[in-house]
């Protein structure tokens, strides 16, 4: 796991809200980032007049957030790029709960490990906002108030003013009680405590605004429910889509693996592969969710996807983009250096021990002796050729490469300084077969 730190991506630096609109609702709007609200009217009102106070909760369920989460973030960074001020809500006590799945009962974590994910949560939040100026952003999490308060106040203050019938018709909550299942009287609590998070930050800091994803459309109200009863104050609620693929399947999911964006778990390189292969029907609309470019831009990017959709254009810059947005233009430059190298385009030993781990993860890695470097053993070892005749005509063809190197000579040996970082050998077969031997 890496250690995240409060240092804003640089990627984000100089980033603006697009000009061309008019306000900042209607621009969140054309991105295709509402896709539910308290009063619309109300709404648009309120982010085109004076600087409000909004935030966004992330719940320690894991050690890194991941996509779904970054819809929030940039959500996020828009409303403070247009003069508002955002809480970000790590929530050390939320995540000891667990918000209710559809399909069955979370699994506690410790309570030290809830608590080490509070902070890499926290670092990868603070990458994405701005911590100074007239509409600084703050981070809270939700334990300072929760943990103090006794069970009796709990029930008294808060949960008082919650009616089980209304609780019950939330969408998780009822898939839940009509399943095998059930559910707890701890998940059933979450969004008394969600709610609790509302009433608190519209006290401490005259909160009005709350965003969230659609999916959490019942606990998002639970909290501006719980403010008009015990303030007798309207506050607001932003429900961002949930993201899928043309074809229906689930967004940011590949056979069960998250995108993290931790780059310990979901690498530079294998985070702009992802992107890199968007669908064409899906392309303009990530471009419009996930990076800050203009309308304008958008839709020229749409254009040449339409025109010239074999450039990839559109797919290139939200890889680019996005990847740059949660690590940097520098690690992303070494992701589009990396594949370029693996295919003859690039030095492949200036490549750093990371980035080349990442770049061939993907291939087979065979493991090698030292003492068998002839290139017809390496062909054949790699399992680019079915035996040592073949390996001899691949190279009398002129289609062996190690490291990129064309090799002549059938009975050319490798040696040991030709071993990136002293234990790896690209070995190629024509323009596109690739194997990584490991003779570590």
């Amino acid at each position: 796991m890496s250690q995240q730190t409060g240092t804003p991506v640089s990627g984000l630096q100089g980033q603006r809200n697009d000009p061309s609109f008019d306000d900042i609702y209607d621009e969140l709007v054309w991105r295709g980032l509402i896709y539910v609200s308290t009063d619309e009217g109300e709404l648009k009102e309120l982010l085109a007049g004076s600087p409000i106070t909004f935030y966004c909760g992330f719940d320690p369920t894991a050690p890194s957030l991941h996509l779904g989460n970054l819809v929030q973030l940039l959500t996020m960074r828009r409303l403070q790029l247009a003069g508002h001020r955002p809480l970000g809500l790590v929530g050390g006590s939320t995540g000891l709960v667990g918000d209710p799945r559809p399909t069955a009962e979370r699994t506690m974590n410790t309570k030290e490990t809830v608590a080490e994910w509070v902070g890499y949560l926290q670092g990868q939040v603070q990458k994405f906002l701005d911590f100074e100026g007239g509409n600084a952003a703050r981070m809270v999490n939700n334990l300072d108030w929760t943990g103090p308060m006794s069970v009796i106040d709990f029930l008294r203050d808060v949960g008082k003013y919650f009616r089980v019938g209304t609780m019950i018709k939330k969408e998780t909550v009822s898939k839940r009680l009509n399943s095998d299942e059930g559910i707890s009287y701890t998940e059933f609590s979450y969004q008394i405590l969600q709610g609790m998070d509302y009433l608190q930050l519209f006290r401490d800091y005259g909160c009005v605004l709350q965003t969230g994803g659609s999916d959490q459309w019942g606990n998002l109200t639970s909290g501006t429910e719980l403010v008009r009863k015990v303030e007798g104050k309207g506050v607001h609620a932003i429900g961002t889509p949930l993201i899928t693929n043309s074809d229906g399947t689930k967004f940011g999911k590949s056979e069960g693996n998250a995108i993290w964006l931790d780059a310990a778990m979901t690498s530079p390189y294998a985070m702009f592969q992802f992107w890199l292969n968007t669908s064409d029907a899906d392309v303009a609309e990530r471009l419009r969710i996930f990076t800050f470019r203009t309308r304008a831009e958008i839709e020229e990017l749409e254009q040449a996807t339409v025109e010239r959709p074999q450039a990839r254009a559109a797919q290139r810059a939200l890889a680019y983009d996005v990847t740059s947005l949660v690590h940097g233009p520098d690690a992303t430059d070494k992701v589009i250096a990396a594949s370029a190298a693996l295919f003859g385009q690039g030095d492949l030993a200036a490549l750093d021990l990371v980035t080349l781990q990442a770049a061939t993860a993907e291939l087979d890695s065979v493991p090698t002796s030292r003492d068998a470097l002839g290139i017809v053993d390496l062909l054949v070892a790699s399992g680019l050729s079915p035996s040592n005749s073949a390996a001899r005509r691949t190279v009398a063809e002129g289609g062996a490469y190690v490291n990129n190197a064309k090799i002549s000579d059938a009975d050319h040996t490798v040696g040991e300084d030709d071993l990136l970082h002293g234990r790896y050998l690209l070995v190629r077969r024509g323009k596109r077969n690739l194997a990584m031997l490991d003779l570590g």
